[in-house]
């Protein structure tokens, strides 16, 4: 079956196959997928205790939702692919434009680490922007995983309490 043929729910895309795959059945979407974001927020935050850190941060490169799944060892990593694919257009641009947020976000704090004549000085500023800034988007993409926002609105959410109220 071709990719334009596949549709959430049916053929190798049930429910049931998606969720025992850890895969959000109603937006194909998977929130392994967040692992790449959280693994680098979680470097930027050890930036004071352990500057050596610095280097994997600065190793970390951007990788679409696709390349994700690629390179993991994600046991359903074509069936996480197939389901982005077949999820509504809407949801994957959705996810899109917050990962391009994050995108910029990350690379921002390599660029400063990469200039900096010295980590020290920044770690504690860059390891709270990660805090207040990156993981606040993160959050917005887990609820577009998750079906929790409007893709429509997914843009437009500016505070961490409204994130919250998600999940509340």
């Amino acid at each position: 079956m071709s990719v334009a043929e596949m549709t959430l729910g049916k053929g190798e895309l049930t429910a049931d196959r998606l969720v025992a795959a850890n895969i959000n059945p109603r937006t194909g979407l998977a929130t392994d997928y967040l692992n790449h974001f959280n693994e680098v927020v979680m470097m930027l935050e050890m930036l004071p205790a352990m500057p050596d850190c610095a280097e994997d941060v600065l190793e970390w490169q951007p990788m679409s939702y696709e390349q994700h799944f690629e390179a993991s060892n994600f046991a359903e990593k074509h069936l996480a692919i197939d389901a982005f694919r077949a999820a509504p257009a809407a949801v994957r641009r959705a996810l899109k434009d917050v990962v391009a947020t994050l995108d910029t976000a990350v690379c921002e704090k390599q660029g400063r680490l990469r200039d900096a004549p010295e980590i020290a000085p920044i770690a504690d500023a860059i390891a709270i922007e990660a805090a207040e800034e990156i993981k606040p988007l993160i959050a917005t993409a887990s609820a577009i995983i998750h079906g929790l926002v409007d893709p429509s609105e997914a843009g437009e959410t500016d505070s961490q309490a409204e994130i919250d109220a998600l999940f509340a």
